[in-house]
């Protein structure tokens, strides 16, 4: 079988009847992995441990004693999450002659003991540095939404995950985000992502980035899939599905650079989706938020604290003979740095206080925006172009790299159509602010995904 069209929850509602079993589902699962259409999705898959953990979960159901609502459903983490057995790679050949992991990452731990199935470990841009997905060693996931004759970036870094989640493989997969690395992705391959504030999970047994910023994110087709596996994951009180209160989600919406430099056809369907909501009952609003123009400001005259902190993790490569074996990209991200070297220590004590003013601004509203500023870019003129690389690389993270340095939890909701390609609806709340941010994108996600009366 296939998981076309069925959520993770909904697949466990299946298992839990004996309609289908753990095992069915798992051998689908690998045999997709398996299409022209899933190639460089995967690096590592893990189908001795996934068939052990299906028949196992058969077992459970069998018994009635299944672990959770996710028993049995397969589930897909980023390589850059230790898994028993396995090479943690995070995309780079470099590390491929390390020892295999002797722990499981705290996350994967916490997926397990709910009774999920991990069968496999996702692709990702190198050291989870880039914002387009591109990984020239283990093959650039394919985008589903492209075309043979024109390839899709799949965004990144976590762009094996997003497409995992994107071809129907699983429902529900793991990745990471430091400056958009699950939002981007899921925005630009159709499907939800989820952003959490940092230290929501825990990281232990994950390879860090930027420790300032790294957080854990999840994709998914559905909301409920997105809460639930928050509430097997997070070490904080689960979300609630709705408001207690009942009140009205409020958005706003902020004037400035989010929106005026957003291409025509992301700005145009942006906007018929929140005139939609308004029209369902969505408070929105429009108006500026200083804090967002502040932050830009400071990050422009300075540095990112993602480039300052990647670079001082890898420079190494600069001086090594590992250099030649790193994508290019990667490699001109840590030059361009070390050419320039700037002190983060400006932005650090900023954001402090910028996040603070973005919460006062933004009171008991989310902020909404689009989540890519363009559609998924061909592939075929940026691997030609190493300036153009760059420069679209710079402007795919633009957003979501601003409200990472503000430590805002997101979640991109698709809203997108085959006129215009996969586009997202970000939705963020103010640091520590998932619990709300949840709860007002399940309200809103049944407004994005099915009706088609915002279309023009």
């Amino acid at each position: 079988m296939t998981l076309d069209s069925i959520d993770g929850i909904g697949l466990g509602e299946r298992l839990a009847t004996g309609d289908i079993h753990a095992s069915e589902v798992v051998e689908g699962a690998l045999r997709l992995t398996r299409t022209p259409q899933a190639e460089g999705t995967f690096i590592t898959m893990t189908i001795e441990r996934a068939i052990g953990q299906a028949t196992a979960a058969d077992a459970r159901y069998a018994t009635g004693h299944a672990r959770s609502s996710l028993d049995g459903v397969p589930v897909a983490v980023k390589d850059l999450f230790d898994l028993i057995g396995t090479v943690t790679t995070a995309g780079s050949r470099t590390r491929s002659a390390l020892p295999p992991a002797e722990h499981d990452a705290c996350v994967v731990g916490r997926l397990f003991d709910a009774g999920m199935v991990c069968i496999g470990k996702t692709n990702l841009s190198e050291f989870a540095l880039g914002g387009l997905g591109v990984n020239p060693h283990f093959g650039t996931p394919l985008n589903p939404t492209g075309r043979d004759d024109a390839r899709l970036a799949p965004g990144g870094s976590s762009s094996g995950s997003a497409v995992a989640v994107a071809l129907g493989i699983v429902p529900i997969a793991v990745g990471t985000d430091t400056s958009g690395s699950v939002r981007v992705p899921a925005a630009l391959c159709g499907v939800i992502g989820y952003k959490t504030s940092r230290g929501r999970y825990g990281d232990d047994g994950m390879l860090p980035l930027s420790p300032t910023l790294d957080s854990i994110g999840i994709f998914a087709t559905s909301m409920r899939d997105i809460i639930a596996t928050d509430a097997v994951l997070a070490t904080a009180p689960p979300a609630p599905s709705a408001p207690e209160d009942g009140r009205p989600v409020r958005l706003v919406i902020p004037r400035g650079e989010l929106l005026d430099d957003c291409a025509p056809p992301v700005r145009r369907r942006f906007q018929e989706c929140t005139a939609f909501l308004a029209k369902q009952g969505v408070q929105v609003e429009e108006r500026r938020l200083p804090a967002l123009t502040r932050a830009q400001e400071v990050m422009d005259r300075h540095t990112s604290i993602v480039e300052a902190e990647a670079h001082a993790r890898y420079r190494h490569l600069l001086h090594s003979n590992q250099g030649a074996r790193v994508d290019p990209a990667v490699i001109r991200r840590l030059a361009r740095f070390a050419a320039q070297p700037r002190d983060p220590g400006p932005v650090h004590q900023a954001m402090k206080r910028l996040r603070v003013d973005i919460g006062h601004e933004l009171g008991d509203a989310l902020l909404a925006c689009p989540t890519v500023r363009h559609t998924a870019p061909p592939l075929a003129p940026l691997l030609a172009d190493e300036r153009l690389y760059d420069l679209v690389n710079r402007q795919t993270l633009r957003t979501t790299m601003l409200l990472s340095h503000l430590g805002m939890p997101g979640v991109t909701l698709p809203i997108g159509t085959p006129r215009t390609g996969p586009v997202g609806l970000l939705l963020s709340a103010p640091s520590g602010g998932d619990l709300p941010l949840l709860a007002g994108a399940s309200r809103v996600s049944p407004m994005t995904t099915g009706p088609t009366a915002y279309a023009s």
